[in-house]
Parts: C-alpha cells; sequence; structure tokens
C-alpha cells in the first residue's frame, strides 16, 4: 500500500455539503492501489463502554487521472456532526487513515478522525440556481451588428469591409445586437455575455476610462434598457464584463497623477514606484503585465473600493443585469471579493458573479466570493484532444477528471465553459476547417458539466485565428453560413433543455476508452434515468461495449450501428443514449 499517495483534507473538494443534511466525501489514492475503501463514521459524542461508536459505508472508485483514482460517498448526517476515517484495503494489506495518520486498527478515540463540526445549511455553496440551465451566447459589441449609424466612431469602416485589426472600428452597437435577438433565441441561447461596454479608447474596451458611462459608440442608457428588457422577455439573461483590476490609461483619475505627481489627490488609487510618472516598456507603476496603459488599480484603498462597489451595484439598479464577468479576477485581492460579493447581492441575490482565472480556482470559490470560474482546463484539454490532437482519448479522459474533482460537484455546475473567446482562435480553424471535429468539440460543450458558451459566430461557422483575428464582423449573409453547424448545436441545446441530465441535474461517472485512442464519454445520471454521451476521436469506425437486457434509446447521433452487447461509432462520430433504471 503507497500510504504517501493516500490524500485527503476536510473541505474545499474532499468533503462538502451538497444538502441540508448531506455532505460529500473523497478520498485520492495512488492508482490501481487501492482494492477498496470503506468510510468510518459516527457522531463525536456517541461513546459506548469508554469506546466512540462508529459504522462503516462503502465508497465508491468514482474515477482516476494519470497518477491517482478519486473515490466518493454520500453521507446522511442525523445528528448534523461527523467524525470520519477511511479503512482501505490493498491486495495485501488493510490500513485506517485519520487526521492523525495511519494505523493497523480503528482507534477507540473520536479525536483522532476528521472532523466536519456541524452541517450548517446556510454553508451549502449558493449561486444563482438558474446559471446551471443556462448556454452562454458571448457578444464582442463592437463587431455583432451595427444597427445605428448615427453613432459610429469616427473613421468607422464598412461592414466586414476589412480584415479586424487591433485598431479598426465597424461600428457594432445595441441596437445592432437588440435588431438580431431572434439570432439567439433561434438556436436556444438563453444568456448573453457581453465585453466592455464602458467608455474607453480602444475597439474592445478592456482599458476603461469612465465605469460609469456607457462607451458612445455602443449607445445610451436608453439603448442599454431597451436591450436588457427584450431579453429579458425573451428569457435571455445578460452578463456584462468588469475590469477592477486595472483602468485604461485615460481614466481621469491616472490622467491626474500624471499631471500632477505626488500632489495629485489619487496618487494612492494606483501602484505607483516614484514619481513622476513613466511608461514604457516597463513602467514605474504597477500595470496589467507591463501594458503602460493599463494601470493597476490599488483595491485595498478605501476610495478605490467604494468607487468599484459603486461600479458593481449601480449596474444592477439601473439597468437590471444579471452577472458580472470578472476580468483578471486573481490579481485582485480576496478580501475585496468578499466585500463586492456582499454588496452586489444586497442589491439583486441571484446575480451570477463570474471570475476570469486560468489556473486552480478553488481560494475563490469557497462561498464567500465568485459563484464561478471561467474553465479554461476543459478547453484545453477538449482542443488538445479533438482540435491538435496531441493527446489521446484515455489522456483527455484522465486530464478532465483531475480538472472536475478538484471541484465540489455542486461549485462544478456553474463553471463557465468555453471552447472559444474574444482571445482565442475560432472553434473551427482550431479543428482545421474540419466540421466532423467541430461538432465532437460541440457534442462535449453543450452536455458536459457546467454552464456552456458559444462564441458570436462560431454557431455558422466563422473562422479565423488568434486577436485580432478572431474578432471579424459577424458574417449576417445567410448564404455564407455553414447550416449543419448551427442545427448541430440547435439541436443540443434544444435535447440540454428537455433531458435536464444533460445540463446539471444528477451525477456522474467517466467512461473511459478500452483502447488507446478509442471511444469515450461520460454517464450522467439520477435515481431513475440514466444518459450516455460517447464520442469516436479516431478516423475509423469503433465499437464500444453496452450492457446486454437494457433498452437504449438514442437521442442523438451521428451514423452508428446499434447491436445488443455494442454500438458502432464511425469516424468522429458521436452518440447520446438514454435508458431507465
Amino acid at each position: 500500500m503507497e500510504k504517501s499517495a493516500v490524500f485527503h483534507r476536510p473541505g474545499d473538494n474532499f468533503s462538502y455539503l451538497i444538502e441540508d443534511r448531506t455532505i460529500q466525501i473523497r478520498l485520492k489514492t495512488k492508482k490501481s492501489n487501492i482494492k477498496s475503501v470503506k468510510l468510518i463514521i459516527g457522531d463525536p459524542y456517541i461513546w459506548e463502554d469508554g469506546e466512540w461508536q462508529f459504522s462503516e459505508l462503502p465508497m465508491t472508485l468514482v474515477s482516476k487521472d494519470d497518477l491517482f483514482d478519486y473515490w466518493e460517498v454520500d453521507v446522511f448526517v442525523e445528528t448534523r456532526r461527523l467524525r470520519y476515517g477511511f479503512k482501505l484495503a490493498s491486495v495485501d494489506e488493510e490500513a485506517i487513515f485519520t487526521e492523525k495518520g495511519f494505523f493497523n486498527t480503528a482507534p477507540v478515540d473520536s479525536d483522532y478522525y476528521f472532523c466536519f463540526p456541524y452541517l450548517h445549511k446556510q454553508e451549502i455553496f449558493n449561486a444563482p440556481d438558474w446559471v446551471k440551465d443556462t448556454v452562454w451566447y458571448q457578444i464582442f459589441p463592437e463587431r455583432f451588428a451595427n444597427g445605428d449609424p448615427s453613432i459610429n466612431p469616427k473613421n468607422v469602416r464598412q461592414w466586414n469591409s476589412e480584415p479586424p485589426a487591433i485598431n479598426n472600428f465597424f461600428g457594432g452597437d445595441f441596437t445592432g445586437i437588440t435588431e438580431n435577438l431572434e439570432h439567439l433565441t433561434d438556436i436556444g441561447v438563453n444568456g448573453i455575455y457581453l465585453t466592455p461596454v464602458f467608455k474607453a479608447f480602444s475597439n474592445h474596451k478592456y482599458d476603461t476610462i469612465d465605469y460609469m458611462e456607457i462607451d458612445p459608440q455602443f449607445g445610451d442608457s436608453e439603448s442599454l434598457k431597451k436591450l436588457i428588457s427584450e431579453c429579458h422577455n425573451r428569457g435571455i439573461r445578460v452578463m456584462l464584463d468588469a475590469v477592477f483590476n486595472h483602468s485604461g490609461y485615460y481614466f481621469p483619475p491616472f490622467q491626474d497623477v500624471i499631471k500632477n505627481g505626488e500632489n495629485s489627490p489619487y496618487k494612492d488609487w494606483f501602484h505607483i514606484h516614484d514619481f513622476p510618472v513613466q511608461g514604457g516598456q516597463k513602467p514605474n507603476y504597477e500595470a496589467f503585465a507591463f501594458v503602460d496603459s493599463m494601470p493597476k488599480l490599488n483595491t485595498a484603498n478605501p476610495e478605490v473600493k467604494k468607487y468599484l462597489l459603486d461600479v458593481g451595484m449601480y449596474w444592477i439598479k439601473e439597468f437590471d443585469i444579471d452577472g458580472w464577468r470578472l476580468d483578471v479576477a486573481n490579481e485582485v485581492d480576496h478580501e475585496f471579493w468578499r466585500e463586492f460579493r456582499t454588496a452586489v447581492k444586497e442589491v439583486k441575490k441571484d446575480v451570477y458573479i463570474l471570475g476570469e482565472i486560468w489556473h486552480d480556482s478553488m481560494p475563490w470559490l469557497r462561498g464567500d466570493q465568485f459563484d464561478g470560474v471561467m474553465n479554461y482546463p476543459f478547453k484545453t484539454n477538449v482542443l488538445n484532444l479533438l482540435a491538435k490532437n496531441n493527446i489521446t482519448s484515455i489522456q483527455f479522459m484522465e486530464n478532465i477528471s483531475k480538472v472536475y474533482y478538484s471541484y465540489p460537484k455542486n461549485i462544478f455546475d456553474y463553471t463557465f465553459n468555453l471552447v472559444g473567446s474574444h482571445d482565442t482562435p475560432r472553434i473551427l480553424t482550431e479543428c482545421n476547417d474540419d466540421i466532423n471535429r467541430t461538432k465532437q468539440v460541440y457534442t462535449i460543450l453543450l452536455t458536459f458539466m457546467g454552464s456552456p458558451c458559444i462564441y458570436y459566430g462560431d454557431e455558422i461557422g466563422m473562422t479565423g485565428d488568434l486577436d485580432p483575428g478572431c474578432r471579424k464582423c459577424m458574417d449576417w449573409n445567410t448564404e455564407n453560413h455553414d447550416s449543419e453547424l448551427k442545427e448541430h448545436i440547435r439541436a443540443l441545446i434544444s435535447l440540454r433543455k428537455k433531458e435536464k441530465l444533460l445540463a446539471n441535474d444528477g451525477s456522474v461517472r467517466f467512461l473511459f476508452p478500452e483502447v488507446e485512442n478509442g471511444i469515450f464519454g461520460y454517464r450522467k445520471f439520477n435515481n431513475n434515468k440514466s444518459v450516455i454521451i460517447l464520442l469516436n476521436p479516431s478516423i475509423t469506425k469503433q465499437a464500444f461495449p453496452l450492457e446486454k437486457h437494457i433498452n437504449y434509446q438514442v437521442l442523438y447521433s451521428s451514423e452508428i450501428e446499434m447491436e445488443p452487447s455494442e454500438i458502432n461509432l464511425g469516424p468522429d462520430g458521436f452518440c447520446i443514449l438514454s435508458y431507465s433504471h
């Protein structure tokens, strides 16, 4: 038994409340090293004859990655208090694992065991329930549609008349979005994520000049209110994007510091090393990366904090937005985000708070800061398998298991899953214009755990390399649309809405390939029903075993052949099956 590989800690992704009196407990062990695990459980205050009283509950081997196995069990706790440990068995050894280490026999003192002191219902991870059923659509406002030419910025280009560049403008605006909402409802989208709309210098608007003012090239208060109202009438939520880590170069307080130096009342709004303020390749002030046009804000400063918290509340109060996507969220202090959550939730209890974090995000997801984060590891692994072909399906399943079990289940349900954005090549381009591979990518995106997002234009087969190539004007000429891809996405969204197991109901088990690059997938299930998603990443037809005597129903698929004991998927194929228990 490889004891050094056995790992558990109370809290975070290893023990957490999922219902009022139910906790989910996980254990990690060396891959293929442990044959069985039982959970030792009991109330810390129930003793008889000087010995702690406990029972045992078998744990299930739920998944694995390249190094570890993952074990899991749900525990109903009648008394709301719990002490627990683990009984492990390998081929030739048994051991008891507790908070104080390993023992040959179970200690009779409850103080030796891991502790869940009390199950407080209010400590269940609490994010807006509507997010689990939302399919997002990311819009880069400058490039979606020009509905009001009268507010075009200076030197505007004719729509789609030239390739996108870092400094050209085509006049996209709120009216253009409002006029094209039927395109979104047609494919089934019920959430819009807008990149920044505040007054800014650039076409991407991540260099904010005024957080309280709409950029005039997009419209005014009335046109934004109309957009949000029309969205809400269609059952579409709206999420805005904000950059609280840094401002733009022309943010008035920063301009005041440039002008007045140490005498500026705003000098402590930023992290200035010395005066006078100097930009360049390595500015003498903190900035996003070393970009001198994006000076970092001092969110510990009370005045800055009040200003930004007022911003967070203002757009909810005045425009009834449904969510905040927070740029470079990991570089802002945790205390600010705690206060931000309190402030905006007091205005709108079910507002969604989404952080842009590319790495392990558990410190931001303990219920006191964000409701979700952008799931870039999901994107990376999906594209590595299906677009770049640099990992096998076995490696994909190992990697995605590691990602999934890094978070509690009831947190992962609210993650923001994406495969493309304004910062990445378009998905069809990533897939080398292979429509079948692209359809596989969307099959995973729209059936996986979490809240999926489609980047504008990807649903009609638009192409483009890295920024600025991925920021082309939306092509409204339907003759240029890839109807096969659009219909595939429409079908998946429709199916997701009808079959809640394809959204975030129930539990999940990963289905590992039987051969190196074989068919893989996952089973999503509850007490009554299972739904299986299968994909063939190979260029040859492959088979996947099925259980006999089960009446499988095909919900949606590419070309397949069903037999009593297996299913055959064609090259780059997919299949969604269901059956009742």
